[in-house]
């Protein structure tokens, strides 16, 4: 597939405001490593191979486990991922198919409030909705899959 239009050049001032929200997920405080994972199943579940590619590629490089990215659409059930891990990644889930369901259920916001502050679980928030803006760019715009290099978007800041 060919890419359709380039959206950062045909919209720089909304490419600006994504990357502005994305700059502060970035600054954040949530660890790195955990915001990979949640970009990835966020991203797997939209089935955005541009995003998929990309985040691979940095979380990798960022020191994570092939075992835990392969596993990570069966979270549940392997036993790879830490307790905060599983709350960041049912959030993902609920957020991201909030559309399907209408709603996110207590048991998965109680589970969240016991491993993330107010400031993190708002900031989790965030960093879900960023990652489905991106997808929901690189997909109908066709973004170009696997030329990405890790770490290239942090050094176009």
């Amino acid at each position: 597939m060919s890419q359709r239009i380039n959206y950062a050049a045909a919209s720089p001032g909304g490419f600006a405001a994504m990357r502005a929200l994305q700059a502060h997920v970035d600054a954040c405080g949530i660890e790195h490593a955990l915001l990979e994972l949640v970009k990835m199943r966020a991203s797997q579940i939209n089935g955005c191979a541009y995003c998929l590619d990309m985040h691979s590629k940095d979380a990798r490089a960022a020191g994570e486990t092939e075992q835990r990215l392969y596993l990570l659409d069966a979270w549940r059930e392997a036993p790879f991922y830490s307790a905060r891990e599983r709350a960041a990644l049912a959030w993902t889930e609920a957020l991201t198919r909030i559309a399907d369901t209408h709603d996110v259920p207590d048991s998965i916001y109680d589970e969240c409030r016991q491993h993330f502050t107010d400031k993190e679980l708002a900031d989790l928030s965030f960093a879900i909705i960023a990652i489905n803006g991106w997808n929901r760019l690189a997909i109908p715009f066709r973004s170009r899959v696997g030329t990405y290099q890790p770490g290239e978007h942090a050094r176009a800041k």
